[in-house]
């Protein structure tokens, strides 16, 4: 994570492995990159979201509640593979690093 130049971390990890969702919390948006590489964003409680790249075979829809702990998709295949994951507070970036256990 370095402000302004990455909103997030990678973290590398054999395609197909589950993508959990870090908290409970309720799909914001599914949308795509320019590359056509879904994204998905969940919304947390005190306006926190958590964003996750890098991804593919979603399993939940925009609108659902997730929990934390539950797959919602799966790392994509890619040389390397790895997830992207951001945590923003509102719409500001903030380091991942302190979300993490």
């Amino acid at each position: 994570f370095q402000k302004g130049r990455s909103d997030g971390i990678d973290i590398s990890a054999a395609a197909g492995t589950a993508v959990r969702a870090a908290a409970d919390g309720t799909v914001a948006a599914i949308t795509r990159d320019t590359d056509q590489v879904p994204i998905l964003v969940v919304r947390h409680s005190g306006n926190l979201l958590t964003v996750y790249a890098g991804i593919d075979g979603i399993t939940v829809s925009k609108g659902d509640t997730v929990s934390r702990g539950q797959t919602i998709a799966k790392v994509r295949a890619a040389d390397p593979a790895f997830l992207h994951f951001q945590v923003r507070e509102g719409t500001i970036s903030v380091d991942p690093m302190g979300y993490l256990n």
